[in-house]
């Protein structure tokens, strides 16, 4: 008799836990949610474009248990509007994308507790007030800038060795947006990249101060073309740089290195490759978390700090565009693999070397690079924002 009601109290058991979990699975399969996204710019550019591939993968995967509510074009300063407009709307989970956004989206976040904010490429969310529902991320992009510049150091020892140019004719131009540690890490990263091939590189670099601005990018492109500046790569949001490259007289070696989108198509007989922040990985894993009720951080993989998070080549989140075979030099691509498996095995330390920097906005602010530095050591965001004295020339 024991035994019979042994064997009953199993199976009851059993079928009460067999219940419980398709009344769990069903309930995760029917929960539905709304996720709003605020952005810069829209499919137009090419820092926009790399969300919104995000965003259709979300789409993808989940269809109709995520809503999705996308405001385009939204100037920096005005972003509390369109915040206001997603939180009346019912989003649960909010990803804004431009780094100036980082302040009112905090604050958002402390109003409206119920809502999970996810801000890209600030570095915020570890400041007081610390809050449970803000979090930060960011690829560790300065990885596929120093392998790109790599990529472009390949091609000027190419024209050196032909000799197209000599070592002291090594020069580089750079198109940035803005004078902010983002901007400053990747294009010190791509230079020590280059500088890894051709030691003798040094570059001149030139602010827009705007993230997307076609005619102002081309005609800076322009302008480092006419100085001697032999690659053009760029920290911004168009296709300006490319134009000019491509537009140049036969028999003047250009060559250009891109940021978040190819431009193979716009310049085929100039265009090397260039590097981009894959945001799925991370996107998506915050979206499973919100509808399945756990922590993002614990749901995602990476380099975790608090509510911040961010990885590179290891965990895909830093990818490099296609490279053009018609105008990379010979090696490139086992070049260019090898380096990625140093930064995935965590072998390549980019920030160090004979240089010292300068804050630009405080010259008595130095750093010595001989001590080495860490990049996104304590946030996804980068924080390198020293100027090397001697290689890197800031043009008016």
């Amino acid at each position: 008799m024991k035994k019979v009601y042994l064997v009953t109290l199993c199976t009851c058991l059993v079928v009460i836990a067999l219940v419980s979990a398709s009344v769990y699975f069903l309930r995760d399969e029917e929960k539905e949610i709304t996720v709003g996204f605020v952005y810069v710019g829209d499919a137009s550019t090419a820092y926009t474009s790399n969300f919104i591939d995000a965003q259709e993968a979300i789409k993808t995967k989940y269809g109709d248990q995520v809503k999705a509510i996308a405001l385009n074009n939204v100037a920096e300063g005005t972003e509390r509007e369109y915040l206001q407009q997603l939180v009346d709307a019912g989003c649960d989970l909010i990803f804004t994308t431009s780094y100036n956004y980082g302040t009112v989206t905090k604050e958002f976040a402390e109003k409206y507790p119920g809502i999970e904010f996810c801000m890209a490429t600030c570095a915020n969310a570890n400041e007081e007030p610390v809050l449970k529902n803000y979090h930060t991320f960011m690829g560790k992009i300065y990885q596929g800038r120093y392998t790109a510049g790599v990529a472009a150091g390949m091609k000027m020892k190419e024209l050196i060795k032909e000799g197209v140019i000599t070592e002291q004719q090594a020069k580089i131009g750079y198109v940035a947006a803005y004078p902010y540690a983002e901007v400053i890490s990747g294009y010190t990263a791509f230079l020590l990249g280059v500088r890894s091939v051709v030691p003798d590189a040094v570059m001149t670099v030139r602010y827009t101060n705007k993230w997307n601005d076609y005619r102002t990018e081309k005609k800076y492109a322009k302008d480092l073309i006419d100085e001697g500046c032999v690659i053009i790569s760029q920290h911004s949001d168009t296709a300006g740089p490319a134009t000019a490259c491509e537009e140049t007289a036969a028999g003047t070696p250009v060559y250009l290195v891109s940021y978040n989108q190819s431009m193979e198509d716009v310049a085929p007989t100039t265009y090397l490759t260039g590097c981009k922040i894959n945001w799925e990985p991370y996107m998506m894993g915050a979206v499973d978390a919100v509808l399945n009720d756990r922590v993002i951080e614990k749901s995602i993989k990476g380099t975790v700090n608090g509510n911040d998070i961010g990885a590179g080549f290891e965990e895909d989140w830093v990818q490099m565009l296609e490279l053009n075979e018609i105008t990379a030099a010979d090696g490139t691509v086992e070049k260019m693999q090898k380096v990625i498996r140093q930064f995935e095995q965590g072998k390549l330390d980019v920030f160090r070397g004979d240089y010292v920097g300068a804050d630009p906005d405080d010259p008595d602010d130095t750093y010595d690079l001989n001590q080495g530095y860490t990049e996104n050591e304590f946030a996804s965001a980068p924080s390198f924002h020293y100027v090397l004295k001697d290689v890197i020339r800031i043009e008016e």
